[in-house]
């Protein structure tokens, strides 16, 4: 039994549903944020406390007192303007984070990795933990940075560092307030700003259950191994009719080739570069969309007992929230109507 957990990322996406998934077994839960207000942990019972990645003297004093760290923050983005803050926050931020933690007596710390490390395949494959990829294979910094991270946080496990790896896929669900990069896909789609789609496909997973695979890790996982929490591979073709049923709209039928973007991709860049604003179409993304993320939680399942519901629920429960906070226009259907297609 957990006394106290310090969560990381609970203010956005993923870290909330850790933090929430905590509370209702009882666990004390102190998250970390950089500033005080957080509309996602609005109701929720935590101790909130401000520090910041890259500053690591504001780290200590948020372990302290904690039995178990769960280092789920991340800075997530497909463009940014100055890189060095990203390597700052997800490579450098992490270990002074890890060390930290440690040196207060937190007893085991699971961290949230990414299937982004692992090796990706044009022809669908689906892949395990034992894909490994390397730096050269990483394309963009977020990838490149959180596979540094992961590079250095095994080194501290070598070291006999209680740390647990997780790898989630690609989580969708309730309360992505910012919204993710997968998120934003459901609520262009759903908000019919999606007339064509790419050849590329996706590892769709419930955020609750991902969640619920960071506990499972921190009571079951080996120190030093890393657990795929992924949940159902589908073509964004097919993610895309998902999201055409749930809100009665028609799904588009134009595919694209990455190929047939990347000009477009470039002059985005080029405007955002002189105005600061992200582009809409982000090259790295278009660049990973070469690839389909595909991959199995079969580790996951048998070691952890990590089992995912269907993709369709969780996009279900995704839009849902969306229609409800005001990102989408039209309220989804209930997806027991529906067969997965």
């Amino acid at each position: 039994m957990i006394n106290k957990a310090l969560v990381t990322g609970a203010s956005g996406f993923l870290g909330n549903a850790v933090a929430r998934a905590l509370l209702q077994q009882g666990t004390a839960v102190r998250v970390l944020c950089r500033h005080a207000d957080n509309p996602n942990l609005e109701g929720l019972a935590t101790e909130q406390v401000i520090g910041d990645l890259t500053k690591p003297s504001t780290l200590a004093h948020a372990a302290t007192g904690c039995d178990v760290l769960f280092h789920v923050a991340a800075d997530y983005r497909l463009w940014v303007r100055d890189p060095a803050a990203m390597y700052a926050a997800n490579v450098d931020g992490s270990l002074a984070l890890m060390r930290a933690a440690l040196a207060c007596g937190v007893e085991r710390v699971v961290y949230t990795s990414s299937v982004a490390t692992l090796k990706a395949s044009a022809q669908g494959q689906i892949h395990n933990e034992s894909h490994r990829g390397e730096l050269g294979d990483m394309v963009g910094h977020y990838k490149r940075s959180k596979f540094l991270a992961q590079q250095a946080i095994e080194n501290l496990c070598a070291e006999g560092a209680p740390i647990v790896l997780v790898s989630p896929s690609a989580p969708v669900g309730p309360r992505d307030i910012k919204p993710t990069p997968t998120g934003k896909i459901l609520v262009d789609s759903a908000n019919g700003k999606m007339p064509a789609y790419l050849d590329t496909g996706l590892n769709i997973a419930h955020v609750d259950d991902v969640a619920q695979g960071h506990l499972l890790a921190y009571e079951h996982g080996n120190t030093g191994e890393n657990y795929i929490l992924a949940g159902e591979n589908l073509l964004l073709r097919d993610i895309l009719a998902i999201i055409a049923k749930l809100t009665g709209r028609r799904a588009p039928r134009v595919e694209l080739s990455p190929n047939w973007i990347k000009p477009l991709a470039v002059v985005n860049e080029a405007i955002a570069r002189i105005s600061g604003q992200p582009p809409m179409i982000p090259l790295d993304g278009v660049r990973m969309a070469e690839k389909k993320m595909f991959f199995s939680h079969t580790k996951a399942q048998a070691q952890l007992g990590y089992h995912p519901r269907p993709a369709i629920e969780a996009i279900a429960d995704a839009l849902v929230w969306f229609h409800q906070q005001g990102y989408i226009r039209r309220a989804p259907l209930d997806p027991a109507v529906f067969s997965s297609p």
